[in-house]
């Protein structure tokens, strides 16, 4: 079963989802690539994977970092959860370019190069935003570019953790 519920939030309404007491899911409520609702879906607010989550972003819209106290099991490719794994390594308040995460991954892979684009669609599929900070990265050259949840959230996000957007 995958239990869910609405957590507001001062940059909009997000939906989030558990399953086997982790994380699977937290997406902008009309985000692009947001997830298909079906029968398995429990509305549970007291989930306590969901209620530890409210709890984390509560924290984090209030200054603080996340403390890791909610465990996150996302749903992908390898390819894309390898992604996403350099993105939960971004630190609090700096970013990457989809070309940096690249060329860390094809490093890791014994690879020349990999392609940018291959990492934004990736990083786009992030299923577990603001706790996976996708909003980190950026265009080439420092350039704010896509987010799925509105490049609007993703400078608002960027401005809470301290990093001047351009």
């Amino acid at each position: 079963m995958i239990y869910t519920c609405t957590i507001d939030t001062p940059l909009g309404a997000m939906t989030a989802a558990a399953e086997d007491g982790a994380v699977i899911g937290l997406w902008f409520v009309g985000q692009k690539y947001y997830p298909r609702q079906t029968e398995d879906w429990i509305v549970d607010p007291a989930h306590p994977a969901l209620a530890a989550l409210r709890d984390e972003l509560d924290r984090y819209f209030a200054g603080a970092r996340f403390s890791g106290a909610v465990r996150l099991a996302p749903k992908g490719s390898v390819f894309q959860k390898a992604v996403w794994e350099v993105l939960a390594g971004i630190p609090y308040g700096e970013t990457m370019t989809y070309g940096e995460i690249a060329r860390t991954i094809a490093g890791s892979r014994g690879m020349d190069s990999m392609s940018a684009q291959a990492v934004g669609g990736a990083v786009g599929h992030n299923p577990i935003s603001i706790i996976i900070p996708c909003h980190r990265v950026m265009g080439c050259g420092g350039k704010l570019t896509g987010y799925a949840g509105g490049v609007e959230r993703k400078e608002a996000l960027l401005r809470l953790e301290g990093n001047v957007c351009s």
